[in-house]
């Protein structure tokens, strides 16, 4: 190997070395003792709460930034302000970081607020007669939920190339010939006299009195799609001590406030 070889061999190895090291002093690895964690209020806010008393017993001090709309946890997320987040499905964020580009990843199931399909005619969904009129939300993301969670059901199928952005133009079999009648969300509930059944939000249904383990004649399973996760930036999804917030998580204690504070309108997914 002549000289200006060897010389060009050892140029690369050093650029590669800096490289490496640079990459290496730019990752935020967390505190193993300390842990910033971004929710909404409510039901999020009230379970990491709970998380937060487990996880001191272990040493870990979980410090709760709570957040009032949907935007800034994920800003604060990337800008590391936060070390994870814990707030959203996973379609909103898959979504949310494509359209701003930002390096996020959901490194772990936590809980669903389950779309349901209630009637005031029908116990069953079984019991829908041929040509029933079915209603469900007339926004593009809740009605594609709404159809994904009929299909699920087995009540139609839909054209797989469309993913979560079906309409019910996308409806490629519906041997009991529903007629789907798009509403608006929130009122829904309110026009289930005059419908056959509908897909409610659980917001909405909770708000119109329903439980929806209780009294839903369909319920996305907790393992849907639209399941919530714990959020992290990537380059942080195998720290150790994410690892064990996510146990403590999904310990049962947890599992048992969820069952006895929310009663079926919010579902562990473990």
């Amino acid at each position: 190997m002549n000289s200006t070889l060897k010389r060009t061999f050892a140029l690369a190895a050093i650029v590669a070395f800096v490289f490496a090291s640079v990459a290496a002093a730019g990752k935020k690895n967390f505190d193993p003792n300390h842990l910033v964690v971004g929710v909404t209020t409510g039901v999020h806010e009230e379970i990491m709460q709970q998380v937060k008393k487990l996880a001191a017993k272990q040493g870990i001090n979980v410090e709760i930034k709570v957040f009032t709309d949907y935007v800034l946890p994920n800003i604060a997320l990337a800008q590391g302000d936060l070390d994870l987040n814990c707030f959203q499905h996973k379609p909103y964020l898959d979504k949310f970081k494509a359209d701003r580009k930002l390096d996020l990843v959901d490194v772990a199931n936590t809980i669903i607020a389950p779309l349901g399909v209630y009637s005031k005619k029908v116990k069953s969904l079984k019991d829908l007669k041929d040509g029933a009129t079915i209603g469900l939300p007339n926004d593009p993301s809740n009605g594609a939920r709404a159809l994904l969670l009929f299909q699920s059901l087995g009540l139609i199928e839909l054209n797989s190339a469309k993913g979560l952005n079906v309409t019910t133009r996308d409806i490629t079999k519906n041997p009991r010939k529903f007629r789907f009648i798009e509403l608006e969300a929130s009122q829904l509930p309110r026009q289930l006299d005059e419908l056959d059944a509908a897909a409610i939000n659980n917001n909405f249904a909770v708000e119109a009195g329903y439980v929806p383990a209780r009294d839903a004649i369909g319920l996305e399973s907790p393992n849907s799609l639209y399941v919530n996760v714990i959020a992290v930036r990537t380059e942080n999804k195998d720290d150790p001590v994410l690892a064990k917030l996510i146990k403590i998580y999904r310990s049962p204690e947890i599992k048992a406030f969820i069952e006895a504070n929310y009663k079926g309108s919010t579902i562990a997914s473990w």
